[in-house]
């Protein structure tokens, strides 16, 4: 059965710090790309943070770069988005995606639940 499981949001005042994450399980991780997703009422889901499988790429929102950094540690089946200098703009639910490609008409993709941010004074 696979699952997706974040944890770490909750409230925050705003230049506060969160570390999201999300723990894997039910395929072969090491194989997935990982990502971060967010919504915030009203709003489209948008992609906030991606990061290979290898490692070797990564990629950020403008609106996050420089705040936020995603990692993953493929031993322990998680994935990791470490966020500084929070903003009340950033109160969303964050989602973990997971994603493998295997040709132009195949792929697997997993979602988890969601875990609400609200950075607020």
């Amino acid at each position: 059965q696979v699952q997706l499981v974040e944890s770490g949001g909750g409230l925050v005042q705003p230049g506060g710090s969160l570390r999201l994450s999300c723990a894997a399980s039910g395929f072969r991780f090491s194989t997935y790309a990982m990502s971060w997703y967010r919504q915030a009422p009203g709003k489209e889901r948008e992609l906030v943070a991606h990061i290979s499988s290898d490692v070797g790429i990564r990629n950020y929102a403008d609106s996050v770069k420089g705040r936020f950094t995603i990692s993953r540690d493929n031993a322990k089946n998680t994935v990791y988005l470490q966020m500084n200098s929070l903003k009340p703009e950033d109160t969303a639910a964050y989602y973990c995606n997971a994603q493998k490609v295997i040709n132009s008409w195949l792929k697997y993709e997993y979602w988890g639940q969601g875990t609400q941010v609200t950075v607020s004074s």
